[in-house]
């Protein structure tokens, strides 16, 4: 596994920020959140969150989405303050793709009824459709269960379903809200290569957060690491695993990436 973290910083760093959460702070009522984050990641970056449970990994991505909004501070997107703009017009505007850690897809439909159901939403032109799903059919290795119903689909294909749904509309940022979660090993390895291929064939910037901390590691360009309300600790991998604030918070005295 440890092949696909080689070659990523060299080849993919690049100094435009796509999105940007600038002093972001949230509540749920009395409970903060969030106090004071900043993140950023830039045009055709991998980031990961990293984090315990209910830290605000899935705050993150609400935020970004749009489906709340912060009670301090401001998100940017491709350097534009979208803290007003509603869900589907930030989606749509700035071409915002999120898989979702359940469902994500019709489960009495077949995988081709779910790919054409939502082209029909995000692909304009009608004569593109039929040959953009059959390209990610292909592309996923689905094409042996394109009729069988969503819901008979095994984790790992449910998961390439729904990635190659958000891919319909071409995203240029990905939002992958805890991908590896009950995949066996060789799926997961499937996964992080597909991760990493967006980066390198479609430059499409990518924030995932997972509890498979190794996994994660081993396919972001870098991550930050969450605990307490706040960023404890961001870098590449090989940064991180050596923070002395993320070993005391997340990792323990005895993480390795290898």
């Amino acid at each position: 596994m440890a092949i696909i973290k080689k070659f990523r910083i060299k080849s993919f760093k690049n100094n435009k920020e796509i999105v940007k959460l600038e002093n972001i702070s949230f509540s749920f009522g009395e409970r903060k959140i969030l106090e004071n984050i900043n993140i950023s990641v830039n045009q055709g970056e991998i980031a990961g969150l990293l984090g315990s449970n209910g830290v605000g990994k899935s705050t993150i991505f609400n935020l970004i989405t749009g489906l709340i909004k912060p009670s301090y501070g401001s998100i940017k997107i491709d350097s534009k303050i979208v803290n007003e703009y509603p869900i589907y017009l930030r989606s749509k505007k700035f071409k915002i793709g999120y898989v979702p850690q359940y469902g994500g897809f019709f489960h009495d439909l077949t995988l081709i009824e779910n790919l054409k159901a939502i082209s029909e939403i995000t692909v304009a032109n009608k004569n593109h459709r039929n040959e953009k799903i059959n390209f990610l059919i292909a592309k996923f290795e689905l094409d042996a269960v394109r009729n069988v119903k969503a819901k008979h689909l095994s984790g790992g294909m449910k998961k390439r379903l729904v990635i190659a749904l958000a891919l319909l509309g071409d995203p240029k940022i990905l939002l992958l809200d805890e991908p590896f979660a009950a995949l066996d090993v060789m799926t997961i390895k499937k996964l992080q290569r597909i991760i990493v291929d967006l980066q390198s064939e479609y430059n499409i910037s990518v924030i995932l957060c997972d509890h498979q901390a190794r996994d994660l590691l081993l396919c972001v360009d870098k991550a930050f690491v969450i605990s307490n309300c706040n960023v404890i600790a961001s870098g590449t991998p090989s940064e991180i695993v050596k923070n002395i604030n993320a070993k005391e918070a997340y990792f323990g005295d005895s993480f390795q990436l290898k």
